[in-house]
């Protein structure tokens, strides 16, 4: 397990993750924040937070706000977003599987396209649970099985290293079904409608891919599996932009992400 751990730090060290969530999906965190209702007074934990795309505007907002992720280097860079905004929280890092808060500590636990990437969902969604106050918000912004970033891990997975045993599929979260499954009766008032971020960062099929291929740690790490095969690394290249040239449409698209609110029974 510590090497998995490891493995998935090293993974969003690497790239830019912090250009990409203030060029790309710079909204997405906003609208989570607003969707929970986050207001000032209220103690909010953001889990896997990465760079603080909803934690920020949560601590704007003046909530007493904590952002924890695995990786300390995405932690960092966040550190110097706020410093920028003007937005004052705390910074922990940890692991959504095994989170070193108490019990009902927090009245808002979120996390905006985070927790989902934590290989084993049952895990995550018991620390999500156990951490909220009685009576507290579950807010979740996760990319759905069918959007464009759910086909985008299609297309990658052929190409990418066996998971590991027990690992669940990121967008699997964008599936309302499988979340309502992994709370069962410990919330109630659960919600989830469907939304989509409009994209208007790529011009061209091949920019979104090079982009990614330099930015996004999952689409790095797939690439480096593959790196000492030519003809695989083509074929790659050629799904991602086939996979983007179908979505573009006068420079821009429609990614669309799963919104779950629930409140802890």
């Amino acid at each position: 397990m510590s090497e998995l751990k490891a493995r998935h730090r090293a993974m969003w060290a690497t790239g830019d993750y912090a250009a990409l969530a203030t060029e790309v999906i710079p909204g997405l965190g906003q609208a989570l924040v607003e969707a929970a209702g986050v207001r000032r007074g209220q103690r909010v934990l953001d889990v896997a937070a990465g760079t603080g795309n909803a934690a920020i505007p949560a601590a704007l907002a003046g909530a007493e706000v904590v952002a924890s992720d695995l990786t300390p280097e995405l932690l960092d860079a966040g550190k110097a977003v706020a410093a920028q905004r003007g937005a004052l929280l705390g910074w922990e890092v940890a692991d959504a599987e095994a989170m070193p808060f108490k019990d009902e500590e927090f009245d808002v636990v979120m996390s905006c396209v985070g927790v989902m990437f934590a290989p084993h969902h049952r895990a995550g969604a018991d620390e999500l649970v156990r951490v909220t106050r009685p009576g507290g918000t579950l807010a979740l912004l996760s990319w759905t099985p069918e959007g464009f970033i759910g086909q985008m891990f299609a297309v990658m997975k052929p190409y990418a290293p066996p998971p590991p045993p027990g690992a669940q599929p990121p967008p699997l979260w964008g599936d309302p079904d499988h979340v309502k499954a992994l709370f069962g009766d410990r919330v109630d008032g659960f919600t989830a409608v469907r939304a989509t971020a409009h994209i208007d960062r790529f011009r061209t099929p091949e920019e979104f891919r090079d982009y990614f291929k330099a930015f996004y740690g999952p689409t790095i790490a797939v690439y480096r599996n593959i790196a000492d095969d030519p003809e695989r690394t083509a074929a790659l290249d050629a799904a991602l932009a086939d996979l983007a040239r179908r979505h573009l449409n006068a420079g821009a698209m429609e990614w669309e992400y799963l919104l779950v609110i629930a409140r802890k029974a």
